[in-house]
C-alpha cells in the first residue's frame, strides 16, 4: 500500500514537473538560451565637453558641445547657449581680457566660404555672434588650426573651436591719440612723399582733413598730365585677427579709399590698390596709439 502511494507521489511529481516545463519552455519560450543575453554596453560619447577657463576668474563648463557639419563653418550651438551668454557678460565685465577663438579644421574639407580657411571662418562666425552681443571687434582675436586628426561622426565634428585669454594692454590708453588726430597730424609736403588716411571706428570712410584733401587735388592734376603715373593705395592693419584675414582687410580698405577718389574725379585705371595687413607697422602692436596708427590707407604717386 505504501508503495503505491509513494509511486503515485512520484508520478504526481512527475506530472507537475512536466506541466510546468510545458507551460515555462513550450507555451511561453522561456527556456530558448538564445533568448537569454547579457545586456549591451552603453556606447562611449563621442562628444568632448565644451570648456572655457580664464585662470580662476572664469570657468564655463558644458556637457554639450558646438556641432560643425563637415565642411561648413555655420555651427549648431544650442547646447552652448548659455555658456556663450556668459562668456559674454564676462567679457563686458572685464575689459581688459582680450578673447582668442581658434577655429579647427581639417585639410579633407572644403572651403567654400571667403575666408582662407574653414577654421578661420569658423572662429569668425562665433566673433561676430558675440560682436552683436556687445563685444568690442577690438577685444576678440580669430586664429584656425589644422588638424587631419579630426573625428567626424555621421559628417559631423563635436567641438571645433577653442577658447584662450589675454590681456589688453593698459600703455597710456587715455592718452592715445585718436584716429582724427592721427589724421590731423598728417602734414602734405608732396605727392611723392607718402601720406596715411585714417578711419573712425568701424567705418570704411576715410576722414577727411585740409592736408589729405591738397594732396588728392594735386595729385588728381598731376595724373591729368602725366599719363604714365598711378596714385598708388596700400591698406595696413594691425595685429588683431590672423594674418590672412587681416591681408584681406588691407586690401579691402584700399579698395574703399579707390572708390571714394574715384568720386573726386579720379580715373580708376589711374589708382592701384594693394593690401599689406599686418606685415609693414609703423608702431607698436603693444599700445591702442600703435594698433590705430598702423590701421592705415598709405597713397603716394609713382
Amino acid at each position: 500500500m505504501l508503495n503505491n502511494k509513494t509511486f503515485l507521489c512520484m508520478l504526481l511529481g512527475v506530472w507537475i514537473a512536466g506541466s510546468i516545463y510545458w507551460h515555462v519552455c513550450k507555451i511561453k519560450q522561456l527556456c530558448d538560451t538564445s533568448l537569454i543575453t547579457t545586456p549591451k554596453s552603453l556606447p562611449i560619447s563621442t562628444i568632448e565637453p565644451l570648456k572655457i577657463s580664464d585662470g580662476n576668474k572664469l570657468n564655463l563648463r558644458s556637457r554639450g558641445n558646438f556641432s560643425f557639419a563637415k565642411s561648413q563653418e555655420t555651427p549648431n550651438q544650442q547646447a552652448v547657449l548659455y555658456q556663450l551668454d556668459s562668456l559674454a557678460t564676462y567679457l563686458i565685465g572685464n575689459p581688459s581680457r582680450k578673447l582668442v577663438i581658434s577655429g579647427i579644421y581639417a585639410s579633407s574639407e572644403t572651403n567654400s566660404t571667403s575666408y582662407g580657411n574653414l577654421g578661420l571662418a569658423r572662429a569668425q562666425h562665433i566673433k561676430d555672434w558675440l560682436v552683436q552681443k556687445g563685444i568690442p571687434d577690438s577685444v576678440i582675436t580669430t586664429h584656425a588650426t589644422l588638424n587631419n586628426n579630426l573625428k567626424f561622426v555621421n559628417d559631423s565634428l563635436s567641438g571645433g573651436l577653442n577658447f584662450t585669454f589675454t590681456s589688453i594692454s593698459k600703455v597710456s590708453e587715455s592718452h592715445a591719440l585718436t584716429e582724427q588726430q592721427l589724421a590731423n597730424n598728417q602734414i602734405f609736403e608732396n605727392i611723392f612723399k607718402p601720406m596715411n588716411l585714417y578711419f573712425p571706428t568701424a567705418s570704411s570712410q576715410y576722414i577727411r582733413t585740409d592736408q589729405n584733401q591738397k594732396f588728392i587735388v594735386a595729385a588728381k592734376k598731376f595724373l591729368e598730365e602725366n599719363k604714365d603715373k598711378k596714385l598708388i593705395l596700400t591698406g595696413h592693419t594691425d595685429d588683431e585677427d590672423s594674418a590672412e584675414w587681416n591681408l584681406t582687410l588691407s586690401k579691402k580698405r584700399a579698395q574703399a579709399v579707390k572708390k571714394q577718389l574715384m568720386l573726386a574725379g579720379i580715373p580708376a585705371e589711374r589708382i592701384v590698390t594693394k593690401g599689406k595687413g599686418e606685415w609693414e607697422p609703423i608702431a607698436s602692436n603693444t599700445t591702442l596709439e600703435g594698433k590705430r596708427s598702423n590701421r592705415r590707407v598709405n597713397m603716394v604717386v609713382k
